[in-house]
């Protein structure tokens, strides 16, 4: 099992930024992939970004350069640096970490950004 916190969310102007942080435990040892996605009410949840074991990242076209997904193995937390921010609906983000199974999911920390 994993259990995954995440923290940071809050209210951000327009072209301001927001750190992100999921702390992890549990059996760290399991996790091959930890990633950001997010949900807006009535929308379907999507990928934010994405990063690997062995440190591959990806990230949704919308953020690229704008974004930054990173880790902290020895801390076991895994971040998401948010610039440039732009106007959207209140979403929630979530870091999910893949294992072999079905992956973990935290409870999410909302994100609203004004315009």
């Amino acid at each position: 099992q994993v259990q995954l916190v995440e923290s940071g969310g809050g209210l951000v102007q327009q072209g301001g930024a927001q750190r992100l942080t999921c702390a992890a435990s549990g059996s760290i040892f399991s996790i091959n992939a930890m990633g950001w996605y997010r949900q807006a009410p009535g929308k379907q949840r999507e990928f934010v970004a994405t990063i690997t074991r062995d440190g591959s990242i990806s990230y949704t076209n919308s953020v690229k350069g704008r974004f930054t997904i990173s880790r902290d193995n020895a801390k076991n937390m895994l971040y998401l640096q948010m610039n440039n921010l732009k106007p959207a609906h209140p979403a929630v983000y979530y870091c999910p970490a893949r294992s072999s199974g079905s992956p973990y999911w935290g409870q999410g920390t909302q994100v609203t950004v004004s315009s």
